[in-house]
C-alpha cells in the first residue's frame, strides 16, 4: 500500500507509516490506505492492531499534510476529510489499537494516536496540538476527542500554547499508557498486543465499542451546534487561516491580525 506497510502475524496486525521523506504527514493517499489496511485486518480476524512508524523515526508523523487542506472560506476539516474517516475507523474497529511511539507527534496527528486505545511511548516521545499555528479551527468532534483522552485542562494548555508535551509529562498525565526505552519498544509492545490476542475477541469487542459509545454521550442542543460551526466558519474564512497557511510554506512566523 502506498506509504503504508502491512503485516499480520498471530492475530496482530502491525500498520506502518512509511514516507519518511514528508515526516509521515498524513495525506489523502496514506489515509485511505490506513483504512483499507484496518478493513483487511478485520477480514482477517485480527485481535489486535499495532500503529507505528518505521524504527528510528524522529517523527512519528508530522500531521495533517497542510498541502491538502482546503482553500480559505471551505471547512478544513470536514466529516468527509480523510483523517476523520481514518479517526472513526480506529474508534469502530472492533479490537484494540495500540499507537506505538517512538519519535513526536504533531498537529492532527495528536488526534489519530489519542484516538488509539492504548499508546507506548519513549523518551524521545512528544505531544503537539498545533491549529492556532495556522488559524485553523477545530472541529467539535476533534474537541471532544481531545478532552476525552487529555481532561479539559491539558487540552486548553495544549491547545492554547501549542507547544510539545514531553514524554515524561505524557506519562505522568496519562497520555502515554507505557513509557519504555526505545530499544526496549518494539519488543514491549508486541508483548502487550500478544497478551490481548489471548482474551476473548468477542468481550473485548463490546467492551470496546461500550466505551466509545459512552466517551461520545454529549447532549448537545442543536442551536449549541449550530452557534459552534458559525464561529469556526468566522476563522477557516478569515484572513488569519490563509496568513497561517502562507506562514507555513513560506517557512516565517505568521503575523495574525485576528481578523
Amino acid at each position: 500500500m502506498p506509504f503504508v506497510l502491512e503485516d499480520t502475524r498471530n492475530h496482530v496486525g502491525i500498520l506502518t507509516l512509511d514516507h519518511d521523506a514528508k515526516r509521515n504527514a498524513l495525506n489523502r493517499i496514506m489515509m485511505d490506505s490506513l483504512i483499507e489496511g484496518m478493513q483487511r485486518m478485520k477480514s482477517d480476524g485480527a485481535r489486535v492492531v499495532i500503529l507505528r512508524a518505521n524504527r528510528g523515526a524522529a517523527v512519528w508523523s508530522a500531521g495533517h499534510d497542510i498541502a491538502e487542506l482546503p482553500k480559505p472560506g471551505f471547512d478544513p476539516l470536514a466529516y468527509d476529510d480523510p483523517l476523520e474517516k481514518t479517526i472513526r475507523a480506529i474508534q469502530h474497529f472492533p479490537a484494540p489499537v495500540i499507537a506505538m511511539i517512538e519519535g513526536t507527534v504533531w498537529g492532527g496527528a495528536c488526534e489519530l494516536a489519542l484516538t488509539c486505545d492504548i499508546r507506548i511511548g519513549t523518551p524521545q516521545t512528544s505531544f503537539a496540538v498545533t491549529p492556532a499555528k495556522i488559524g485553523l479551527p477545530y472541529n467539535l468532534n476533534g474537541i471532544t476527542n481531545l478532552v476525552n483522552a487529555l481532561g479539559p485542562a491539558t487540552a486548553r494548555e495544549m491547545a492554547f500554547t501549542t507547544q510539545p508535551l514531553p514524554a515524561e509529562r505524557a506519562y505522568q498525565l496519562g497520555i502515554l499508557q507505557y513509557l519504555v526505552e526505545v530499544e526496549e519498544l518494539e519488543g514491549f509492545t508486541l508483548d502487550l498486543a500478544r497478551k490481548i490476542t489471548l482474551n476473548s475477541p468477542l468481550s473485548i469487542s463490546v467492551i470496546k465499542e461500550q466505551l466509545r459509545v459512552l466517551a461520545g454521550a454529549y447532549a448537545i442542543p442543536p442551536e449549541t451546534f449550530e452557534r459552534v460551526q458559525g464561529l469556526r466558519k468566522v476563522a477557516y474564512e478569515s484572513s488569519d487561516y490563509q496568513e497561517g497557511i502562507d506562514a507555513f510554506f513560506q517557512k516565517r512566523t505568521p503575523c495574525f491580525r485576528g481578523k
